[in-house]
């Protein structure tokens, strides 16, 4: 049953953000507007946040009447210490965002204000365990932005708007929600972003559909894992789908990511906050995966998702110590310069813990193209790392409309075979992408799990077929396509051919007396 309550609230919640676009229009631009909004969302989360679990403090102990909000910062300043140490970070009651946002209107050095309140945030974190969670958050709320106006005033003006639009938004009470609010708001921000602006949304976002699938395909016979790692992690949303699908407390050690490009970095730590995961329970890391890659002395995770990018170029061969990495040493080989997706692959494989699953979005070509990524695939088979290939519909992603594949890895199958599923037809059209449903998702999930043979949906492959067929991956090279052209009956269209004849033939008699009594009345 739809939980009409929780639709209205998300409704009224993207009216809101459509709300501050139109305030925003001709000034500030998909990419820059994005980052203001969820920048000011995360401001008044972290406010509402460290208020709430002050004051719920104070009211357990009796003081009933206590509102951090309103008192001195002097008083405040002796809570510090032990605050950031709990929470990560501290905001004087002065700098919280009720209080600026009251005083927006008549503040005309409201720039600088923000730029002060964002800088003291980030610098209550330093020396503490948060610290690297919390630093340069704000780098892309930019207040002095010629794109918000071309004075002061023209840019406060702005700011006082976008203030107003967050602050006004229906997110309830923090403890509350009746919806992830703050999540689904971030969420819904970066599906317009994605879907509308100018850049290739597709590199940082993975549409909520597709996420959801990696995961349950990661999960399945799992009711909690040791920790969650996706090695391109962009905005975070698919490591956080895992938070959804499993809850928060069945993933014992966290969430791990990471992320080359800094923008997108600092999205994925908001998201994380947004999503209310403290800063204990995310690690982060802003390097390029490949070459500097992190989090290498950890445990290894039970659970990698990832929708990394495709065909992107790497340092390869160019780098010859890159060959004696245990990442890559295994298959002998390094994935070509130009085209690094087996690179992630071979990545993903070393991170991955005994007992774990991998679950990857891949550009098809890896699958059969020859060269390196075939020594890299007869790897792969031969020592039985392949346990899914699975082929999803085109045009699934934002700036991307070819039709892409999941591989899923694991490390210890019980059978030396190879499953693989043609989804290619399994979507709805919503507006002009293609969607997963959750019956799509459901059907999909339920053939990963009990490994049948279904006509024109799924084989399973002896892993010496495999080998045999030059270490080919392509899901068509197993799963025959059903035809689905219109059969036709020989037998009814002759039938229907030789009527036609006959029809023929007896129009053409009647010409043929026709013109024959035409021809007798003009010699006479």
């Amino acid at each position: 049953m739809v939980d009409t309550k929780k639709e209205q609230e998300r409704d009224e919640l993207h009216r809101a953000i459509w709300a501050i676009a139109d305030e925003l229009r001709g000034a500030v631009d998909g990419w820059d507007f994005k980052n203001y909004v969820l920048g000011t969302m995360f401001y008044r989360y972290i406010s509402e946040n460290l208020c709430n679990y002050i004051n719920s403090g104070e009211i357990d102990a009796g003081n009933t009447d206590f509102d951090f909000a309103k008192i001195p910062d002097e008083d405040a300043e002796e809570a510090r210490e032990g605050l950031v140490e709990e929470k990560g970070f501290f905001i004087l009651p002065s700098e919280l965002f009720c209080n600026v946002r009251a005083n927006a209107a008549n503040d005309e050095n409201l720039n600088e204000t923000l730029e002060r309140v964002f800088r003291h945030i980030e610098e209550s974190a330093k020396g503490s365990e948060a610290e690297s969670d919390f630093a340069g958050l704000f780098d892309d709320y930019d207040v002095n932005s010629n794109k918000l106006g071309s004075t002061v005033a023209k840019r406060n003006e702005k700011l006082v708007k976008l203030l107003n639009g967050v602050g006004e938004m229906n997110l309830g009470d923090v403890k509350d929600h009746s919806i992830d609010a703050f999540g689904d708001a971030y969420e819904y921000l970066m599906t317009m972003y994605a879907s509308n602006a100018g850049k290739s949304g597709g590199e940082f976002f993975t549409p909520a559909d597709v996420s959801e699938l990696l995961t349950r395909l990661g999960t399945v016979g799992k009711t909690e894992i040791n920790k969650v790692y996706d090695l391109a992690c962009g905005s975070g949303s698919l490591l956080l789908k895992v938070e959804k699908i499993l809850g928060k407390d069945a993933i014992r050690n966290g969430f791990y990511g990471q992320e080359i490009n800094i923008t997108t970095y600092n999205l994925c730590r908001i998201n994380m906050f947004l999503h209310d995961v403290g800063f204990d329970k995310f690690n982060i890391a802003c390097e390029d995966t490949l070459l500097t890659p992190q989090h290498w002395d950890d445990e290894t995770f039970e659970l990698i998702v990832s929708n990394p990018p495709y065909s992107i170029k790497w340092a390869g061969t160019d780098n010859p110590l890159l060959i004696n990495e245990p990442r890559f040493s295994p298959a002998g080989v390094l994935a070509p310069k130009s085209k690094a997706d087996m690179a992630f692959i071979m990545h993903s494989l070393s991170w991955l813990a005994s007992n774990g699953t991998a679950a990857i979005v891949c550009f098809p070509g890896i699958m059969y193209r020859g060269g390196a990524e075939q020594k890299i695939r007869k790897y792969l088979i031969d020592n039985n790392y392949v346990d899914t290939v699975i082929q999803l519909p085109q045009n699934l992603f934002f700036g991307v409309s070819i039709a892409t594949c999941i591989i899923v890895l694991k490390k210890s199958k019980k059978e030396n075979k190879t499953l693989f599923i043609d989804a290619s037809q399994f979507f709805v059209h919503e507006g002009n992408k293609n969607k997963l449903s959750p019956e799509n998702i459901d059907a999909i999930v339920t053939e990963f799990a009990e490994r049948r043979e279904v006509k024109h949906f799924s084989a399973l492959i002896n892993n010496r077929i495999v080998a045999e067929n030059n270490y080919n991956l392509s899901v068509s090279s197993y799963v025959e396509a059903e035809d689905t052209r219109p059969k036709i009956d020989i037998k009814e269209l002759n039938e229907h051919i030789r009527k036609i004849v006959a029809h023929e033939n007896k129009l053409r008699t009647e010409i043929d007396k026709i013109i024959a009594e035409l021809e007798n009345e003009t010699a006479v």
